[in-house]
């Protein structure tokens, strides 16, 4: 039996060698946190930045011109819908009117805002023939209807053109006003409203002709 034993050569250890500020890998994995922190930080910045913005002081109703005493300057935090806004580090657009009813302490919307030439609407003033309902408020929304004046018009035998009828609807309030400037609770009010061009002729006859328009509030739109 050959017990003869082999002379093999020892094993050499294998040292791991540690990166210097030369190795490639070391230089791209710096970049790549470097970039990170420098993204999160600026994230972080964009989203507590605040940007001066306009904000309506009372209600606006389609038509009224813009002034800085219709507005109140706030600072809000709006990210990428800032440009949306009528921002107020900027001179007021000159010749600009409201083109929708924007409530009070509301921001204005850019889309809000426009030349009187874009308006639909005209104001139109509805004398009432009672006292004010609760929901006539300016920019609350209405509804216009006419009845025909003689008794016969609440009778069963009254013709189809006797009965009451819508004349314009979903119509914004500009301005409830008293006569005189008063205040008291007597007297006849008159309701301004907005009505579309359409409108405009049904709306003017029937406040010439023999009849009554009265101003229906929609419920929940007055504030």
């Amino acid at each position: 039996m050959d017990t003869t034993v082999l002379d093999l050569p020892a094993p050499t250890a294998v040292r791991l060698r540690r990166p210097g500020w030369r190795d490639p890998r070391l230089l791209v994995g710096l970049v790549l946190i470097a970039g990170s922190v420098a993204l999160g930080s600026w994230a972080v910045g964009a989203a507590q930045r605040t940007v001066p913005v306009w904000v309506a002081r009372d209600v606006l109703a389609p038509g009224d011109a813009l002034g800085p005493d219709d507005l109140v300057l706030a600072d809000v935090r709006l990210g990428a819908a800032a440009d949306r806004y009528l921002r107020a580090d900027a001179d007021l657009p000159p010749d600009r009117v409201v083109l929708r009813t924007v409530d009070a302490g509301e921001l204005v919307p850019l889309a809000a805002v426009g030349s009187a030439d874009a308006l639909a609407v005209r104001p139109v003033a509805v004398p009432l023939a009672g006292p004010a309902s609760r929901g006539l408020v300016a920019g609350a929304s209405v509804d216009v209807w006419w009845t025909p004046s003689g008794a016969d018009a609440a009778t069963d035998a009254a013709p189809a053109d006797a009965a009451p009828r819508q004349l314009s609807s979903a119509l914004t309030v500009a301005e409830v006003s008293a006569p005189d400037g008063a205040f008291g609770t007597g007297g006849s009010r008159t309701v301004h409203v907005l009505v579309p061009t359409d409108d405009l002729p049904a709306v003017l006859a029937a406040l010439a002709g023999d009849g009554v328009v009265d101003v229906v509030p929609v419920p929940g739109s007055g504030g």
